[in-house]
């Protein structure tokens, strides 16, 4: 016990991005100011927060299916994977969603900062679906893990703000930088901060090799 309280914890590297198993900071960096404007368009363009609310999964479509004006619920969030009470037995929730088939831009979001993020992407990496998922303070999301892993940018955090993936808990801020999740592994994020969190998440669809 005393060689415990002899090591006093750091509280300064809680605020910062620490790498671990399954998430990395990619060389790609975004303007987080033009991000925060674009955010900022968005609110005046359309009520951002209560079409986020009104999912339970806190979650806004950027990219969807051609000529699906309307996504659905399974749109939104998709097939995933938790142990969901004292039996620990892994169970699936939702259905699987084809991620390639999500090659359109919502309107809202044409000519806009996020289509040039969108297009970066996309250029770099085999994208998916792209939304923007937004967590209220005092927020959690079910431990779980999904089919594919996640490109995350962070538009809006604090320090409060975690991501926990293969049981390594790191803070994301938001100063444009992307960060690879692995998010086939059991994860969750958290805001445990007094501001909302707004992430621009994108799927990296996989396949398992034969």
């Amino acid at each position: 016990m005393a060689q415990w309280l002899g090591n006093v914890p750091d509280k300064e590297a809680v605020k910062n991005f620490v790498h671990g198993p399954g998430i990395d900071l990619l060389d790609l960096r975004f303007d987080i100011n033009e991000l925060k404007t674009a955010l900022s368009d968005l609110r005046q363009a359309t009520d951002f927060t209560a079409a986020a609310e009104a999912d339970s999964f806190g979650a806004l479509a950027v990219t969807r299916r051609p000529g699906v004006e309307v996504p659905t619920a399974n749109d939104l969030s998709g097939l995933y994977w938790l142990r969901a009470d004292d039996r620990y037995q892994e169970e699936p929730r939702e259905e699987a969603v084809n991620e390639a088939a999500f090659t359109e831009l919502v309107p809202t979001f044409v000519g806009t900062y996020f289509e040039h993020v969108h297009q970066e992407l996309t250029a770099r990496f085999p994208i998916g679906r792209m939304r923007l998922l937004w967590k209220d303070l005092y927020n959690c999301n079910s431990w779980h893990r999904d089919p594919e892993p996640r490109i995350h940018v962070p538009i809006v955090s604090n320090p409060g703000s975690l991501f926990v993936v293969n049981n390594h808990c790191t803070h994301l801020p938001a100063d444009g930088s992307v960060y690879f999740t692995d998010t086939r592994g059991y994860h969750t994020a958290l805001n445990g901060g007094l501001v909302e969190r707004v992430h621009l998440v994108a799927t990296v669809p996989w396949v398992a090799p034969e």
